[in-house]
């Protein structure tokens, strides 16, 4: 499925488990400081322990602030976790769930995405919802069924583009320094965009923004980015240098 170009492209940084007090503020400012006059919409997903420091530090900037998980209720005995409402108390207007590090290394299933999710809409953050195929399921030609098994589990069925985004990250390219083509990141694209209006509906799925991650950088961003379906890419290990992530913005502006 093609389209034109109606969707605003969402470049998204996530941090990881990454960057201490001063380092985190020195980062988001130099974002901040980039972000003047930007076609394409910027976000950064720092680590829990940074995020009021980094809304303070960018200020009026046109950057946005995420976290990079919630739990699926507002508050408990839940120790460690982070509540939706927490994270809209902090100022933060997006949160990641579902990603792969989560998924292998939490055993979070995809009831458990779509849960988190629901409490994200109810908290009025929009949901970064991430599904993608292991090497070994594309090696056996797995990838569209296991792409449209985690969308169906794990996201809701109320989802709109005001409050949900799809990323699609293969998690054979996640940190490899591998990525997709640019024409296997639209074929996963397309099926997200054709799955998602057939199974909940042609109003909702039209607007909402597929997000590529899996080692996007400057140097490859304007293929990924160039691809109709693309409309952004969730960034890990270039949205730790702002020139790196500015450069991937960069790209995206060009064909804005």
């Amino acid at each position: 499925m093609t389209m034109a170009r109606d969707r605003r492209f969402l470049i998204a940084g996530n941090w990881k488990m990454n960057g201490l007090l001063q380092d985190g503020v020195d980062l988001a400012k130099a974002v901040a400081a980039g972000s003047d006059g930007r076609k394409a919409e910027l976000l950064v997903c720092p680590p829990a322990t940074l995020i009021k420091p980094i809304v303070d530090a960018i200020g009026g900037a046109a950057v946005a602030v995420g976290g990079q998980d919630c739990h699926y209720e507002d508050s408990g005995a839940f120790t460690g976790d982070i509540s939706p409402t927490m994270l809209k108390d902090l100022g933060c207007g997006y949160v990641i769930l579902g990603h792969s590090e989560r998924r292998a290394y939490h055993g979070e299933s995809d009831a458990e995405v779509k849960a988190k999710a629901e409490a994200a809409h109810d908290a009025g953050l929009v949901a970064i919802i991430c599904v993608g195929e292991t090497e070994a399921q594309r090696d056996a030609n797995e990838t569209l069924t296991v792409i449209s098994t985690q969308l169906y589990g794990s996201v809701p069925e109320a989802a709109t583009p005001d409050n949900t985004v799809i990323a699609y990250e293969p998690v054979w390219a996640i940190g490899t320094g591998r990525t997709a083509t640019p024409e296997q990141a639209q074929d996963v694209h397309d099926h997200i965009r054709t799955y998602g209006m057939a199974t909940f509906g042609p109003d909702n799925w039209d607007g909402v923004r597929i997000l590529y991650g899996g080692s996007m950088k400057p140097g490859n961003a304007g293929e990924l980015l160039s691809q109709p379906d693309v409309d952004g890419g969730l960034i890990g290990g270039a949205s730790l240098k702002a020139d790196d992530f500015l450069g991937i913005a960069d790209a995206a502006d060009s064909l804005m």
